[in-house]
């Protein structure tokens, strides 16, 4: 089964994500990072998982467009959806909603949230700041939910 992820990333957590999901999903797997991303023939797939980090409530913004843009299509696919945030639980589950499409999710067979990490060097100077006024915290956090990709493989494949 031929299959793409396409992920967004702003300090790096996700395409770390991204690549261990590559490597444990069976059959040929393509990576795109959105950014880099021109145009992709999502016909040729079987297989589509997309994914972000999520930053205030909001999903990154390429991830947001490319969902709205490519909806009927990703409807017609095996889809996996993914976030990573810090948040855990129910918590996290109302991230993943709030962020994708109605009709993506109730398309899509597996859905998660691949935990976090806040790296304070890695920041810019407005996510700093902000960062350390919502966490009330200048200590880096790591949060990598591995047991949840391991349960999104199974759900996927």
């Amino acid at each position: 089964m031929k299959t793409v992820v396409i992920y967004g990333t702003k300090y790096g957590y996700t395409e770390r994500c991204a690549k261990i999901l590559v490597t444990k999903l069976g059959g040929e797997v393509d990576l795109f990072n959105i950014t880099q991303l021109n145009n992709i023939e999502l016909t040729k797939y079987e297989r589509v998982v997309i994914g972000g980090p999520v930053y205030i409530g909001k999903i990154h913004k390429a991830i947001q467009r490319f969902c709205h843009n490519n909806l009927e299509i990703l409807t017609a696919k095996k889809l996996g959806l993914f976030i990573c945030c810090m948040k855990n639980g129910d918590e996290a589950r109302a991230e993943l909603d709030s962020v994708f499409p109605r009709e993506l999710l109730a398309k899509a067979v597996a859905t998660e949230n691949f935990g976090g990490e806040l790296v304070f060097n890695k920041m810019n100077f407005g996510d700093r700041l902000l960062t350390k006024l919502v966490t009330k915290s200048v200590q880096d956090q790591f949060n990598h939910l591995d047991e949840n990709i391991n349960q999104f493989i199974a759900l996927i494949n």
